[in-house]
């Protein structure tokens, strides 16, 4: 932060705390996911999750065809995920072990280590790769990316009553030493509402902002009127804040350049526009967790905290289309997993021929209810995209159809 002048952005001061190859939580491999972790994932929970979404996979694969295809997992944490659908997939259909391949892109380095102990014995070929790899040889499969855009770095965007700011993260002295406070940019170039007074802010021209770059607040600008918010269609609070998406475009952009032909799922938290700058949601969503316990201050311990952001699905539909996806379409985890069979699997649990192990059912009709759990897991958005030229209106995903029975 020094070495920065004091202050950098609301999203190079995330980038830093999570990726950062030596100090960041996912850099340096520090977090740990699972239920005796920082935070639980679906995967981490058990086989459960990957055994409803292997049927989804094993159909998408199927329809593709061909000789070599490959299962492209983005960002896949300590490889829970990808070691568990291994195991499914091939159970459901061994002939696949002669042309299915695993294909993992993660950008940290602590993490891969985790992904190589994990998948030493895995029975098909994996490789690590990065996105100008698979731009250069672009393949033909599935791609995941199960809670890995929450994590791209956010800005944060700040109302002040009057005028539009963005968020930064100041290093400041004080009686117990040196920390760090969220401070704000000077009020953006946009036109205040109507009633508010030429200017922007109550307390006049503020200085220059060195770490306030023309080109990332140009951006900014240029967002904040995309989502409607210039002014703002409904009475915001002073004080009112929220996350913006920088990297989500580049983001789609690169796993369009790496994926020829097949569909993307992307699992995670997500909300529309008008739900997410809604002014009851005065503090946004970003969330900072660590063992097992959730804070709203992205301050908390920089470097061994998860920071997470829910996504907007208008901008992730507009970043979709403008990097040459087409849109599946998308529902909640809860209805994804009922039509993937999940109440077949709670009713076998009942059967004591299939398990005389009591106990083991019972943790697993607990783990079932935990992943559609509307207040937890449950309540992820899955969203289907896919490149290839493939027609505009084909069949549902699976996930997407009414359960059977």
């Amino acid at each position: 932060m020094e070495a920065a002048g004091g202050a950098v952005s609301f999203r190079t001061y995330m980038e830093w705390a999570l990726h950062d190859p030596l100090h960041g939580a996912y850099g340096s491999g520090r977090l740990r996911i699972g239920p005796r972790g920082d935070f639980a994932t679906s995967p981490s929970l058990g086989p459960a999750f990957a055994r409803l979404l292997a049927p989804q996979l094993l159909s998408w694969l199927t329809a593709l065809g061909g000789a070599r295809l490959s299962l492209v997992e983005t960002g896949p944490g300590e490889g829970h995920l990808a070691h568990q659908l291994v195991a499914e997939l091939l159970g459901l259909d061994p002939a696949l072990a002669s042309r299915l391949e695993l294909v993992l892109v993660e950008p940290n380095p602590g993490m891969v280590q985790r992904q190589r102990q994990r998948l030493a014995d895995c029975p098909l070929p994996v490789r690590w790769q990065t996105w100008r790899d698979l731009a250069r040889d672009p393949v033909r499969g599935v791609m995941l990316a199960h809670e890995v855009l929450d994590a791209l770095a956010v800005e944060r965007v700040l109302w002040d009553g009057h005028s539009w700011r963005r968020q930064g993260v100041a290093l400041v002295s004080g009686p117990g030493g040196e920390g760090l406070e969220l401070v704000g940019s000077p009020p953006l170039g946009l036109p205040p509402p109507a009633q508010a007074e030429p200017g922007g802010s109550v307390d006049g021209p503020s200085p220059p902002c060195p770490w306030d770059r023309p080109q990332e607040r140009a951006w900014v600008e240029a967002e904040l009127q995309h989502l409607g918010l210039v002014p703002p269609p409904q009475p915001l609070p002073a004080g009112w804040c929220s996350e913006l998406h920088p990297g989500l475009g580049p983001w789609l952009g690169a796993a369009a350049a790496a994926l020829a032909e097949g569909p993307l799922l992307v699992v995670d938290y997500a909300l529309e526009a008008h739900r997410y700058y809604a002014p009851s949601r005065s503090a946004g969503t970003l969330m900072a967790y660590r063992r097992q316990r959730a804070s709203s201050d992205p301050l908390l311990d920089p470097g061994a905290t998860d920071l997470t952001a829910h996504l907007c699905l208008d901008s992730l539909a507009r970043g979709a289309e403008a990097s040459g996806w087409r849109w599946l379409g998308e529902g909640r985890q809860g209805q994804a997993l009922l039509a993937l069979g999940l109440a077949l699997a709670l009713h076998r649990l009942q059967d004591p021929q299939a398990s005389p192990d009591l106990a083991g059912r019972l943790a697993e009709r607990e783990t079932l209810l935990r992943l559609v759990d509307p207040a937890g897991l449950g309540g992820f958005r899955w969203i289907a995209l896919a490149r290839g030229d493939g027609p505009d209106q084909g069949p549902l995903p699976l996930f997407l159809r009414e359960p059977e029975g």
